[in-house]
């Protein structure tokens, strides 16, 4: 990158885009997971993903845990919320850390 560090370049067959925030969303592998999946990656620019054992209240869960972190510019406080609400809904969940 030069000085200027500019947002978006064209580099051959590829591009780079550099995103400034990134919003974690610590999902169940439960029964609709992979369709929030395919919903965050279809409305985020880029995504990486991490899978972890559940360890809650001194013991770990039967079920393993995905991270997935969506890099965007467009950071919204009521976006977050209401599409995190509407993963926990979709995943049949209580409550979902973001």
């Amino acid at each position: 990158m030069t000085s200027t560090n500019k947002l978006n370049e064209s580099h051959g067959n590829y591009k780079i885009k550099i995103l400034s925030n990134s919003i974690k969303y610590y999902l169940p592998r439960v029964e609709g997971y992979l369709e929030v999946i395919k919903k965050l990656v279809s409305t985020h620019s880029g995504m990486s993903l991490v899978e972890f054992d559940g360890y809650f209240e001194k013991r770990f869960e039967p079920i393993k845990y995905v991270r997935a972190e969506v890099h965007t510019n467009d950071v919204n406080k009521e976006k977050i919320i209401e599409s995190a609400n509407n993963i926990r809904k979709m995943l049949n969940q209580k409550s979902l850390a973001i």
